[in-house]
Parts: structure tokens; C-alpha cells; sequence
């Protein structure tokens, strides 16, 4: 079982004090973040793409090749790449670069994104929305499996014959598949044989265990070995020294964020009450102690399928020391326990 963290790097209005802190103090943090993630044996750490001024990671490999420089063991990836709206050449390329720094720790999550300001921002139509997501994954696909590319596309120019640099050190460079929970992407993935992430911030996370079934039977039906597919998720939460604490301090800043989105997208306001629904043992709200944390994505491992998980903190502004203080606990307190608990679950069930 893999653990680690994701964040979006937002850059909202502390709601204790109303201080907006500056994208260039918050990419400067999040470097820090993933530096104590990786000394606390945490296995993998994704920044997200988003170009809009309440999140300030418009280049996830700059930031994670800054924490590439610094660190030693854990994985790097976007969380996600918004492919549709990107060149696949220029992502490649980037993480590729990404894994050089590191020696060989890169990793693509490739999506469709639930953001859409990138689309106009680079000229593109959101009428080929999905048009545009299958052109590009397949491009990016292709230069996963060779150096010299011949490829033609509606969308963006064809190439013939040219050479992609630099190499990565892994071959292939992993690329996973970012979904929603959407049927047909999950049946996707599972039939290019491509590591599925699902992200579950809402209802049960039980309710996606059907399709991680259905990634699986699709993966199979095609011919790929699903013992070396794992299956991520991606879910908002923190941890602090009692559960109390950590509902005081990551209430409020999740309960602006959420409700900043809600008028967006037309949500209710984000109650109190619909927090502590979704942070019950059965919810997607992943808040509280070291313990209860660990309960909680133990049975994601247990009924579910999930293989790795990755906790998204924090969501909104909270003052770094709590952030990472989070961080050193689920390294050092809820990684051991779900890792000795998870294996000893899997050796009963024969996995």
C-alpha cells in the first residue's frame, strides 16, 4: 500500500485572519512539503494544474523538479496534468526531465481536469473537450513507447520522424489516468492497461468499489495482468495530534474553499454538518488522528481495492507548521500502521 500526498497549492484568504499569501511563498512551502514528505518515508507526492489566481501551480514539474533536486526516495507526479489542453510533446519532455533530476522517480497522471480555464487560455474548444482528452492521451501514450515519433492528429500537428527528448530514465515513463468516477474512463484505463486514480471527495468511497471492478474486468478482457495495475485515489483530509484538533483546524479553511467552488457550480453552502457526515468512518473526508485516519484508509484497502492513496492537504489556506506537522504524522504514525495492518491482510488473503 502507497501513501502520500497531493495538493493543488491554493492560494485563498487565510479565513482566520483574511492574510492572502503570495503564490511565489507558496510554491516555496510546498517544496518544503514534499522534501519532509520524503524524509518521513511517504511514498509518492502530486501537484495539480490549475491556471487561476486562488491556486498557484500553473507548472506542477517545475515545482516537483524543485523537489526532485532535494530528495531521495519519493515519487513525483502531477495530480493532474490537464493533458486536453496541453501539448503531450512538452509534457513528456518535462517529466522526463522531471525524472532525470530525480533518478528515475517521475510520474504522469494524466485528466481531463474539473477545471476548465485552461481551455480558453490556450485556445482551445471546450465543444472538443473530449475529442481533444483521447487525441492527446494517445500521443502521449506513443511517446511512452518509442524515441522517434510518426503520428498524425486532428488537434495538433502531426509528427514524422522526429526523435523526443530528453530519454527518461525509467522506460517507460509511468503515465496514470485521472477519472472522476466516470464509467468510461474507467473502462479505458483498464483496456490500454494504464494505473487508474479515482478521485473520491464525495458520498462513500464504498460506492467506488464497482468500478474498480469494472477497471479490472476491463483490463483484463484485454489481456493486461491486473496484479501490476494498481489503483489510486485521491481524497481530501488531515491529520493532527487528536481529532478534535485537526476538525478546529481544517474546518474552516475546507469550509471556504468549498463554498468559494459551490458558487461556482451551483452547491449548497458547505455546512458543518456535511462535514462531519463525510469525515464518519464511512465517508470520503479523510480528517482526524493518527489512528482513526489509518482505520479509514485501511478499509479503503480492504473494500475498495485501492492500492495507493493519496491524502490531499490542505485543502484551502492553513498556516504551514500545521500542514507540516500533518505531513510527519502520517509518516511517521499512520504509515506504519496501515502498511503492517495492510500486509497482514493481504498475506491472510493470499494477495
Amino acid at each position: 500500500m502507497e501513501l502520500g500526498i497531493s495538493t493543488f497549492v491554493e492560494c485563498n484568504p487565510d479565513p482566520q485572519t483574511g492574510e492572502l499569501i503570495s503564490h511565489a511563498q507558496r510554491i516555496r512551502q510546498v517544496v518544503e512539503e514534499i522534501v519532509l514528505a520524503d524524509q518521513v518515508g511517504l511514498d509518492v507526492y502530486g501537484v495539480g494544474e490549475h491556471h487561476r489566481a486562488d491556486y498557484a501551480a500553473s507548472s506542477p514539474a517545475t515545482i516537483l523538479a524543485a523537489g526532485a533536486a532535494r530528495t531521495k526516495n519519493i515519487r513525483l507526479t502531477s495530480a493532474v496534468t490537464v493533458l486536453s489542453s496541453d501539448d503531450p510533446v512538452r509534457v513528456y519532455q518535462q517529466f522526463a526531465t522531471v525524472d532525470a533530476i530525480s533518478n528515475g522517480r517521475a510520474e504522469i497522471m494524466a485528466g481531463r481536469g474539473s477545471f476548465i480555464e485552461s481551455f480558453p487560455l490556450f485556445g482551445y474548444d471546450l465543444e472538443d473537450y473530449d475529442e481533444l482528452f483521447d487525441e492527446k492521451l494517445d500521443l502521449l501514450l506513443h511517446l511512452t513507447k518509442s524515441e522517434e515519433i510518426n503520428w498524425k492528429g486532428k488537434h495538433r500537428s502531426s509528427i514524422h520522424a522526429k526523435g523526443i527528448y530528453p530519454r527518461p530514465v525509467q522506460d517507460p515513463l509511468p503515465v496514470w489516468i485521472g477519472s472522476g468516477g466516470n464509467q468510461q474512463s474507467v473502462i479505458r484505463a483498464g483496456y490500454l492497461g494504464i494505473p487508474l486514480v479515482l478521485a473520491i471527495i464525495g458520498g462513500s468511497p464504498y460506492n467506488f468499489a464497482p468500478l474498480v471492478e469494472l477497471y479490472k474486468q476491463a483490463a483484463t478482457r484485454a489481456g493486461h495482468d491486473i496484479s501490476k495495475l494498481p489503483v489510486a485515489s485521491h481524497s481530501h483530509g488531515f491529520i493532527a495530534d487528536t481529532t478534535e484538533l485537526a476538525v478546529e483546524q481544517f474546518f474552516p479553511p475546507a469550509q471556504a474553499v468549498m463554498n468559494i467552488l459551490g458558487r461556482e457550480r451551483g452547491w449548497s453552502p458547505y455546512t458543518k454538518q456535511a462535514f462531519d457526515h463525510a469525515r464518519s468512518i464511512e465517508g470520503a473526508l479523510y480528517v482526524g488522528d493518527s489512528q482513526y485516519v489509518a482505520q479509514k484508509i485501511i478499509n479503503l484497502r480492504k473494500h475498495v481495492g485501492i492500492t495507493r492513496f493519496m491524502l490531499h492537504m490542505p485543502l484551502g489556506t492553513m498556516p504551514h507548521d500545521q500542514v507540516m506537522h500533518g505531513i510527519e504524522l502520517f509518516g511517521k504514525e499512520v504509515a506504519p500502521i496501515v502498511r503492517e495492518e495492510v500486509a497482514k491482510w493481504e498475506k491472510e488473503q493470499g494477495i
